[in-house]
């Protein structure tokens, strides 16, 4: 229950800031890091630090403990960690580059 409410938490705020794109990967049973992994796309770097900062204060207003965020400076590609859901932001470019959806597919 905790998951789904972590979840249905970022992908509201990252509605609200019209973030795009957002896949939701259950990698439990496959990873020692996380329980799931959430990649969203922002249009530009400082559209995806926005959606971080949204996605922070939305959990943190709702009692969910973040544990950092890294790669706001650049924006190009910015990681929320959640503890059990890790949030991927990231430009187009990133995206398109690094395939996460493929990485974390098992």
């Amino acid at each position: 229950m905790e998951n789904e409410k972590i979840i249905e938490n970022i992908t509201s705020a990252i509605d609200d800031i019209k973030g795009r794109d957002v896949t939701v990967i259950d990698v439990r049973g496959n990873s020692d890091v996380t329980d799931y992994y959430m990649i969203c796309t922002g249009t530009s770097s400082r559209h995806t630090s926005a959606i971080a900062e949204k996605v922070n204060e939305s959990l943190r207003r709702n009692g969910i403990r973040t544990y950092g965020i890294e790669g706001d400076s650049t924006g190009e590609w910015v990681l929320l960690d959640a503890g059990s859901v890790i949030l991927h932001i990231m430009v187009p470019q990133a995206r398109e580059a690094y395939q996460l959806e493929k990485l974390y597919t098992f």
